[in-house]
């Protein structure tokens, strides 16, 4: 187990400390010029490119329940847990940290911390590795689920509300950021185009830019973590790690064992409910100028806590 989440890993460590050793040397504005990239090419072309070679029918209901579950109590935690630390700041006097908290770019990273999991680029990584071949539909589906609902469905739905670039309140405005998304638009054609026969290199093409979205998306992370001045970040990112690492994947593995599930369908609905905080958490925050670094505090805490948390999960929900 311990040489398998190295291998997963190794692109993170080696993307993620280019872009710590580059930061300082990058134009200010390449970080922004990535991350819209990501938004409105890369990762795209990786939907695009997943939905055409999955057969997803297989558990598509009961992975878009446990995704919408998920969603759902990941956003009331984090709304709770962001309306407690509010009131810690409060009785502590902490006057300048609790104005910090309460900015409206900082509420929307908190949330989408809590609520986004890395279920394409780290969740395809390590849950094919650690479950069965009969749970393997559920892994696909789940992720594919999480990036359309959640990430550009709900999560685009957030980060529009927050966002320092939001010109308007109006509930319309929120509804039209989600319809336009590039990536439902993708799952759309690539899960209509399945049938269709592409040119070799288009195909091979195709699939390949899932290896140039990747390590695209790493190095976008370092360079925004070496761009994190003082330990702020770090400690409020440890309020949505927790609920993303410890307590969802704790909630899925109950309920999912209350219903009676198959030990391995059980495995691969905990393993990709508790993928550490969304790279596309940090793409968003590009787009719609949230708090970058309180997203990508997260997604370090949260990377690192999965290692330690991944042997608990295996010995409760899996099939030792």
């Amino acid at each position: 187990m311990t040489e398998t989440l190295f291998y997963a890993y190794t692109p993170l460590f080696i993307w993620v400390g280019l872009g710590l050793l580059l930061f300082r040397f990058v134009p200010e504005r390449l970080p922004r010029l990535l991350g819209r990239a990501l938004y409105w090419v890369g990762v795209p072309l990786e939907i695009l490119a997943l939905a055409r070679r999955t057969e997803y029918s297989e558990g598509m209901g009961l992975a878009l329940a446990v995704t919408v579950a998920a969603l759902t109590v990941g956003l009331a935690i984090a709304w709770i847990g962001w309306l407690l630390l509010n009131r810690w700041f409060e009785s502590k006097f902490l006057n300048e940290a609790k104005e910090k908290l309460q900015e409206r770019s900082r509420q929307g990273s908190f949330i989408l911390s809590a609520m986004l999991g890395n279920t394409g680029f780290i969740g395809l990584a390590i849950a094919p590795l650690l479950v069965s071949d009969e749970a393997l539909g559920l892994v696909v589906v789940y992720s594919i689920t999480q990036n359309i609902v959640g990430t550009y469905g709900v999560g685009v739905f957030i980060a529009s509300y927050f966002g320092g670039s939001r010109k308007s309140d109006r509930f319309w405005v929120q509804i039209r950021d989600v319809f336009f998304v590039p990536s439902l638009w993708a799952f759309i054609i690539g899960s209509f185009t399945r049938s269709v026969v592409l040119p070799a290199p288009i195909e091979s093409g195709l699939q390949a830019s899932i290896w140039v979205v990747i390590p695209t998306a790493f190095l976008l992370m370092g360079i925004r973590l070496g761009q994190i001045q003082g330990w702020q970040s770090f400690q409020i990112a440890l309020v949505p790690a927790f609920v993303k690492v410890v307590a969802l994947p704790g909630l899925v593995g109950i309920g999912t064992t209350l219903l009676g599930l198959p030990a391995a369908s059980r495995l691969a609905l905990v393993l990709m409910s508790g993928m550490p905080t969304a790279f596309a958490g940090l793409i968003l925050a590009e787009e719609y100028e949230l708090d970058r670094e309180l997203i990508a505090s997260s997604i370090v805490v949260t990377s690192v806590m999965l290692l330690l948390i991944i042997p608990l999960w295996l010995v409760l929900f899996g099939e030792l």
